[in-house]
């Protein structure tokens, strides 16, 4: 049986500087429209669950609030130790007989002031129980979708896919549109992008192989996004835009507290409530 300890650890440093070049690309871009705003980050450690005990692992939750990015979450987080036995089951590769894991990642999920800047999600992560698996993905979420930036996100993200698996795109894509699904609305969170889960890794080889695609997908992220708020962010606005954003916002706050993994994740396995939920936008309205 392979111990993924080192293997987890060397996923815990790339998130972490994928973490810095992010957050340093945002802030670069607060200095752009001449604010002075910058992440602040707070260590957390994570509170065992049911019989476990002491303290298993923990994160940094980074939060900046800004002119362009009017609140930005970016954390990264290291923890292990058992899942509670209502929550094991549900989890590839734990039982209530082996509840053991050990997860590694980032969640990113940025919401900005200018309704024509899309609002955006990226996460990636490696976990481990009796199996091991990356997963993670990218999806962009404009109030007022522009086709321009839908095309250059997802062709950003193609051609990573493409780099490590000729069928990845299309999976992946179609993964991201079924899960970014709002089933009570009957619409989809955003414009797309890719979802991916359950990348296995059954050998160091392929441990090598899935690390390096998720690497990618995280350098495809920095490329793109910046690219899309720099286009965007000086434009006009009326108050019907503006509107339109923050209905669209509450729609993403009704799929990350109804639907999505990754809260549920957080709040089972005892993670820090305020970096969880940091994916909520600020400011949101329903009709």
């Amino acid at each position: 049986m392979t111990d993924w300890a080192p293997y987890t650890r060397r996923a815990s440093e790339w998130f972490e500087t994928l973490r810095n070049s992010i957050c340093a690309e945002f802030e670069a871009i607060e200095r752009e429209a001449g604010s002075e705003a910058s992440f602040q980050y707070t260590p957390w450690r994570r509170d065992a669950v049911d019989d476990e005990k002491g303290e298993t692992g923990g994160g940094t939750r980074g939060l900046m609030k800004g002119q362009v990015f009017e609140k930005v979450g970016v954390n990264i987080s290291t923890v292990h130790g058992a899942f509670g036995k209502e929550f094991a089951s549900s989890i590839n590769g734990a039982s209530v007989e082996r509840p053991e894991f050990s997860a590694t990642g980032i969640s990113l999920v940025a919401h900005m002031a200018n309704p024509h800047v899309p609002a955006v999600h990226m996460n990636t992560r490696f976990l481990t129980t009796t199996k091991a698996w990356f997963g993670g993905g990218a999806d962009l979420n404009p109030p007022l979708p522009y086709d321009e930036d839908t095309e250059e996100f997802h062709a950003a993200f193609k051609a990573a896919c493409d780099a490590h698996g000729e069928d990845y795109y299309e999976r992946f894509k179609a993964w991201a549109d079924e899960y970014f699904y709002i089933p009570h609305r009957k619409v989809h969170r955003g414009v797309g992008g890719i979802f991916y889960d359950h990348l296995e890794c059954a050998d160091e080889a392929m441990w090598e192989a899935n690390f390096a695609f998720t690497k990618a997908v995280g350098e495809a992220f920095l490329a793109i996004f910046p690219k899309l708020v720099r286009r965007r962010m000086g434009m006009d606005f009326t108050p019907a835009d503006k509107a339109q954003q923050l209905e669209w916002r509450g729609r993403y706050a009704e799929f990350n507290l109804v639907h999505d993994r990754g809260t549920l994740f957080g709040l089972k396995t005892g993670g820090n409530i305020d970096a969880i939920l940091m994916s909520l936008p600020p400011e949101a309205t329903w009709s």
